[in-house]
Parts: C-alpha cells; structure tokens; sequence
C-alpha cells in the first residue's frame, strides 16, 4: 500500500504539461494510486496555486513549453523556497537539457511518451523521500524543545543564572566542568550544551566512569586492536574516536584511576589517541564535558585526582544548583513531572492541593529533581481521585524539612529486614544555621536508600543512579570514618 494511502492528509501532486492528451495520461495514472492531482497548461497559473497550498509535494512539468518553460518554472520555485520536488519531462532528443535542469535543482526527469509505470515508481520514491525528510525536521524541532535552555525547567535567581552561563559558553570550544549533587541533572545540562553548540548535528556521547569497570572504562573510551587482550577479537573504536567532530561527556570523571588520568590528560592536551594494543595516532577532534558530585579541590589534595588534570578540566565550571537552593522551582517542576506520568501510564490528570504544594516545596529533596521525578510518579501510579493532598506523600515529604533523607519509598511499602541497616526515624536535632557540607548530604541519602532497599547494594545504586562500584566505594569510606556498619 503507498504510504499516502495511510496519511491524515493525502498529498498533492501538480501537473503541468500544454500538451492536453500527455498531462491527462500522466493525471490519470497518479489518480489510480490515490493521489490528489491538479493540472495546468501554464506554469505560472501553477505557481499561483502552490503559493496557497503547501500540501503540494510533488510539481511535473513539460520542459519545452511556450510562456514560462519548465526551467523558469524550476528557477522561480527555488527562488520562492517552495517545499516540493520538480519533475522535469522531455522530449528523447532534449534529455541533455533535462540533465542540465538537474544541475540546477530538479529532482528527476522522465522522458516522452512517459512510461506510467515508472512515473509511478519515481513519484513514490520522491513522496517517501519527503515524509522522511518531514519526519526528521520534525524530530529536529522535538529535540530543539526537549534540549534547550528554557527546557531545563526553573525560573528561580538561581537556575536563571545557570541558563546565562551556559548560553555564553554553549557556543565556544572550552572544556566545561559540570559540578553538582546526585540528582540535579548534570547530563541534561551537557547535552543541552551539545546541543546548542556548533557540533550539534554531531554525536553526543556519554559515559559513565563510576559505573565501568577500571579494566574495560580504558578500551571503552580508547579502543582496542584485534588481539590486545584476551577476548579482543576484533577492532573496537573507542568513544574519543566516535565523538570526532562532536562532544563527549565523561559523567563522575572524580572516578577515572590514576593511570587512566593521565592518558585523559596526555589526549587533551595532544588530541590523539592510541587504541589499546595499537601502535599507530589517530587525531580527535571532540568537545569535552565532565561532571563529578565530589569536591575535586579535595580529591587534589589527597592525592585521588591530578592537580594538572583539574585544572586542565576546569576551563569553565558550572555549578548546578540542589533543589533545596530553589524551592520556588519545585511547584513547576512537579506539575511538570504530573503531566508527563498521566501520560505516560494513561491516568486522569490529577492536581496538587495548596497543602501538598507546601510540603512539596519545604522538603529538602537530598535525592534532588531525580528524587522528586521518582516520587510524582509514585503518587500518579497509586493515587486515585482528582487531587493529591498532603496526606497522599510519604510520611518523609509531609515532615518539616530535613526531618528524614530516605529514598523515595512506594506507598505502603514494607518495613526493610530487621538485619539492614537502619536511618533513624528522627534524626538528632541540628541547628538551621549550622551548614552541611555536600558529603554529608550524599552520604545521608545514600545511607538512606540501603536502609529502605533493605541492604540491597545494586538496587541501592540504581535507585541512587550510581554506579555499584562507586556505592561500595564510598560504603568503604563511610565504615572507615566510623559513619556506618555492616
């Protein structure tokens, strides 16, 4: 079936030949396959209709016609920006100057007496090509919404002067260290940067150095040769080879091993790179991204992260701020999140109560955006009823702020093993004035969420958006400062 016969709006095809028995043969023909057709004995009357009609997909003109001949016809078309395609129809003798008209902008041309069945064919062919240009201007605009600034949501003095920042560097070629909790949606903020870069129509590639093995994270961001190790039984392009000419973004770069560190640094520093078990340079031209939720001036100063390869980083540092630093975001973050999961799990749209608003926006969310994502969601999978109220959060959200930091729990759900680890159902008094450091509000949450998982380490960290490595990493720290046990 021709994909027309399936379209909300059946495509126009125009006909202009001043030959009367050749334009109806061709009419005639298109209009057993379900195609819309308008004929002219004058071009100009055409191009009259096509400025009103934009579902005109496809123009057919005779070349050799009195008045304005096929190739004004052409001309003018292209001069006006029309969105058709030009189908160029001549004589045997004339297929010269229908080559010449392809040079300059037609389509395709077929040749007199017309072959129907081949009119067909080559119509079809254009009409798929145009869907399939339509389809991906289409996609262009989705993701133009999706990944620009004003789409990562926030209207607070805070967010405001993040989108300032990230609009004066988006468009130059500097290395941007992204800093900020768990949570808080660094990667939407590298691809938003990508993607309103010059490498945008270029790759974007992420990884993640805390959730790969040290032993596989170098092939996977260098490459390998056949026969570099056991089990290499090919070639394999590495991600700084792939995002040539585009952007990579390493997400926990505080997580890359020494060793590793220094290959980072010797490539941005000489823009080559040698896959592993290989001996010859290949130059790379990417863009850099980084994100880490820890205190690399920290990690410098006890010896876990190179000094030269942080401030090589460090061209342009954005911080991203926690949503606690912008409570006023948090209202439209969650009828944004409503919106999004009524329509994704086909629920009647509900609305926030003025209560649960407030208890919305006075929790501390040490989960941050991912943390009030997950719980809206929650809410709109077992909430029935037209509003949500403050009694339907959890016990955690409806408390006064920093009261407890589980993880998002699902309703009703039952108590963790009496042998897992446990977060006090109230934590000791604290004074409002005296700040935390960002390390204590991480290992809260994390604490938390093995708490609530019931010690389970690899839900903990999918529940956290961690790799399990970096989770029984910082699990290690965390008993040998007396912080947790076993």
């Amino acid at each position: 079936m021709p994909i027309w016969h399936v379209m909300a709006e059946r495509p126009q095809i125009v006909v202009i030949d001043d030959e009367t028995g050749s334009r109806e043969s061709v009419a005639i023909a298109l209009e057993k396959t379900g195609l819309v057709v308008r004929t002219f004995d004058d071009a100009r009357r055409a191009l009259e209709l096509l400025e009103r009609e934009p579902s005109v997909r496809v123009a057919i003109c005779d070349l050799r016609m009195p008045g304005m001949d096929g190739l004004a016809f052409l001309q003018e078309v292209r001069r006006r920006e029309l969105e058709l395609a030009v189908v160029l129809m001549t004589a045997f003798g004339s297929i010269e100057s229908a080559v010449d008209a392809m040079k300059v902008g037609a389509d395709d041309y077929l040749t007199k007496p017309v072959d129907l069945y081949e009119l067909r064919r080559r119509v079809t062919n254009l009409l798929e090509n145009r869907r399939l240009r339509d389809e991906v201007s289409s996609l262009q605009e989705r993701l133009d919404k999706r990944f620009r600034f004003e789409a990562i949501l926030g209207r607070s003095a805070a967010m405001e002067q993040l989108f300032e920042q990230m609009r004066a560097v988006a468009p130059t070629r500097s290395t941007v260290l992204l800093v900020g909790e768990s949570g808080t949606g660094k990667e939407l903020v590298a691809n938003a940067l990508h993607h309103a870069s010059p490498r945008r129509d270029e790759r974007f590639l992420a990884i993640n150095c805390g959730a790969i093995p040290s032993d596989i994270l170098e092939s996977e961001l260098f490459g390998h040769e056949k026969g570099a190790f056991t089990g290499a039984v090919g070639r394999k392009i590495g991600k700084f080879e792939l995002a040539h000419r585009g952007t990579l973004f390493l997400d926990e770069i505080s997580e890359l091993y020494p060793e590793l560190q220094v290959k980072l640094l010797r490539v941005l520093e000489e823009r080559q790179v040698m896959r592993v078990g290989g001996s010859d340079l290949v130059e790379v031209d990417f863009r850099l991204l980084a994100a880490t939720n820890r205190d690399l001036e920290r990690e410098v100063a006890t010896g876990r992260f190179r000094e030269d390869l942080y401030y090589r980083l460090k061209v342009v540092t954005l911080r991203i701020p926690p949503l606690r630093e912008r409570p006023e975001d948090i209202p439209l973050l969650a009828e944004h999140y409503l919106e999004r999961f009524a329509a994704e799990h086909g629920r009647d749209l509900p609305r926030l109560a003025p209560d649960a608003t407030a208890a919305l926006s006075a929790y501390a969310w040490p989960g941050n955006v991912r943390e009030l994502r997950n719980l809206i969601e929650t809410v709109v999978i077992f909430h029935r009823g037209e509003e949500i109220g403050r009694d339907d959060l959890p016990p955690e959200v409806r408390g006064a702020k920093g009261e407890a930091w589980p993880a998002l729990p699902l309703p009703s759900a039952p108590p963790p093993a009496a042998t897992a680890p446990q977060a006090p159902a109230t934590p000791p008094a604290r004074e409002e004035t005296t700040p935390r450091t960002m390390a204590e509000v991480e290992r809260e949450a994390i604490l938390a969420t093995l708490a609530h998982t019931g010690g389970r380490r690899a839900e903990a960290a999918r529940l956290l958006d961690i790799g399990l490595r970096t989770l029984q990493r910082k699990l290690k720290e965390y008993k040998q400062h007396g912080h947790w046990e076993e």
